[in-house]
């Protein structure tokens, strides 16, 4: 386990430690474990509920053939949503309402999408965009036999390792 992962994970833990105890200081220890409780039992509630929805999406778009396409991806924030909501502590049950709920789940698709694009190298990153210009007319030689069409095909340029 890297040191990054284990400084994120320990910050995480504190966190919700923290968390934790400013609510029970708010509501009384009693009310907040309650409420750990209740919010554990939610996260099984939504994940069985938004779990079925997601795979019932990826099963049709495989009889279809078609790809998977955000579906894929919904079904990875499903699993981690229902993981932290399921874990006792409020700011994992925020984090994994935000993967759970659909309306809000462009939110973590669009951070993890930057986090990885920005892991990426320039290359990998997306489509390259060319830009053609038609060339001048040029006489052409009477020697030699010429094609007179001046089309210019559109295309990306792919980079070959």
């Amino acid at each position: 386990m890297t040191s990054r992962l284990r400084t994120v994970l320990g910050l995480g833990a504190l966190a919700e430690l923290l968390v934790f105890i400013a609510v029970a200081a708010w509501i009384g220890l009693g009310w907040a474990i309650l409420a750990s409780l209740a919010t554990s039992a939610l996260g099984w509630v939504l994940l069985a509920k938004q779990g079925t929805k997601t795979l019932t999406e990826l099963r049709l778009r495989a009889q279809e053939h078609r790809a998977p396409g955000t579906a894929l991806g919904d079904a990875g924030l499903v699993a981690a949503g229902g993981f932290l909501m399921i874990l006792p502590g409020f700011v994992g049950d925020v984090l994994g309402l935000l993967c759970l709920l659909p309306g809000t789940r462009r939110l973590p698709r669009a951070l993890i999408a930057r986090a990885v694009l920005n892991r990426l190298p320039d290359r990998a990153r997306g489509p390259v965009r060319v830009q053609s210009t038609r060339p001048a007319q040029v006489d052409p030689d009477p020697d030699v036999q010429h094609v007179t069409s001046t089309r210019v095909v559109e295309g990306t340029v792919v980079d070959q390792p």
